[in-house]
């Protein structure tokens, strides 16, 4: 079985291609500056190097003929065709609470994910673009939505409420819906299956993806109970340009200063977080390497931001009753050894023990954990797409 994993931005779309006899990647790509002069693809068959070309893209729809012409070109192709592919998985950002699984795409479920658009200004509009697209060019092809906030929506009401009047939830649905989901759901299992453990047997985990934007989970008997991200990805900790979360009277001081709203939410989600803090940059490998200069904003940066781990981490687990796992994922989480070891030091009251000698990996699955640690501490890679493709495939093979 061949699924196609579709991420459609606002001028991007990006998209591999599954096998899933053994859950091989056959080939992955990426269009750019779609409706903007200067497109450009970016395409990899396995085994192969990497093609690159410019080509103008209209629109969503010229991407996926891009996309179509290279995965069946005679001398870099992987597929004779696209009637080879029997069904294409989207990533699609914001479900609100009218979905907490992963669901075949019909004329309801678009409409349902245009309810939400609200929600989810910036990406629901362009995944529903990817969605049309695909029904344009790839005729016939099953669809499927699998979405960022599903794996949130076991959260208990008193975890995803706000302290606003009730009405804001009933009439306008504010509450928090908390993103990642698909990573948080794929290291959680894998996690409970690295270590021969049933999640469902009262096990407790925090998984921490750490990246340009981050999020914690816990997750007890394989169920989210809580998550930092909010009713959008802006709360939480600071992030590379978010600010996380913030005292909101400070958004009304601001525009009591003269910013404008639409001032207001560029400088929390665009000119904050690391950015904002060290300005030098929204990556943390450039603010690591400032630190070890002797930056005082960058170093100032990254103590914020492993403060805040430390405090999601601490107050997950006493709303857990305790922690047996702790994972990392992300880009930073998978790659930054020196936070994880600092992390797992600050934890040891919790019986947290990171092995410096273990820890000295990037981007590998591994057990981290010092000798007689009574928590695990895993780095576990994420695999957003592939866990895209497996739900995609059981729905198809399940309608």
């Amino acid at each position: 079985m061949k699924i196609l994993v579709i991420n459609a931005g606002s001028s991007s779309l990006k998209y591999q291609l599954f096998d899933m006899t053994n859950r091989s990647v056959l080939a992955k790509g990426l269009c750019e500056r779609i409706g903007i002069e200067g497109g450009k693809f970016k395409y990899t068959a396995a085994g192969k190097d990497a093609i690159e070309g410019a080509v103008e893209m209209a629109t969503h729809a010229d991407a996926i003929r891009v996309l179509t012409k290279n995965l069946t070109d005679s001398e870099y192709g992987v597929l004779k065709s696209m009637d080879e592919i029997d069904a294409v998985g989207h990533r699609v950002l914001h479900g609100g609470a009218k979905f907490s699984a992963s669901v075949l795409i019909d004329e309801k479920v678009k409409e349902a994910i245009t309810e939400c658009i609200p929600l989810g200004p910036l990406h629901n509009p362009a995944n529903l673009i990817g969605i049309n697209a695909c029904e344009d060019v790839i005729k016939g092809v099953p669809q499927v939505a699998v979405f960022d906030t599903a794996f949130h929506q076991t959260m208990p009401d008193y975890a995803y409420m706000y302290g606003l009047p009730y009405e804001f939830y009933e009439k306008h649905g504010i509450r928090r819906y908390g993103f990642h989901g698909t990573s948080h759901r794929y290291v959680s299992a894998r996690a409970a299956e690295f270590i021969g453990a049933d999640p469902a047997k009262g096990l407790k985990m925090i998984t921490c993806h750490l990246g340009n934007g981050s999020s914690i989970a816990a997750v007890k008997d394989g169920k989210c109970v809580d998550t930092s991200m909010g009713l959008t990805p802006l709360e939480g900790m600071i992030m590379g340009t978010r600010c996380g979360a913030i005292d909101p009277a400070i958004v009304v001081r601001l525009t009591e200063l003269g910013y404008t709203p639409a001032e207001v939410n560029n400088i929390m989600n665009k000119k904050s977080g690391f950015l904002g803090i060290s300005g030098i940059s929204s990556d943390c490998r450039d603010l690591c390497a400032a630190a070890d200069a002797g930056n005082e904003r960058a170093q100032l940066a990254l103590k914020m931001f492993e403060y805040e781990i430390l405090k999601y981490i601490g107050s997950y687990s006493a709303a857990m009753g305790g922690l047996d796992v702790l994972v990392f994922t992300g880009g930073i989480g998978e790659n930054t050894k020196e936070l994880r070891q600092s992390i797992g030091d600050a934890l040891a009251y919790m019986g947290v023990a990171v092995d410096s000698e273990k820890n000295n990996v990037r981007g590998v699955e591994t057990d981290i954990s010092a000798a007689g640690a009574k928590v695990k501490t895993l780095i576990i890679p994420t695999n957003e797409e592939l866990m895209i493709a497996m739900d995609t495939a059981e729905i198809v093979n399940n309608k």
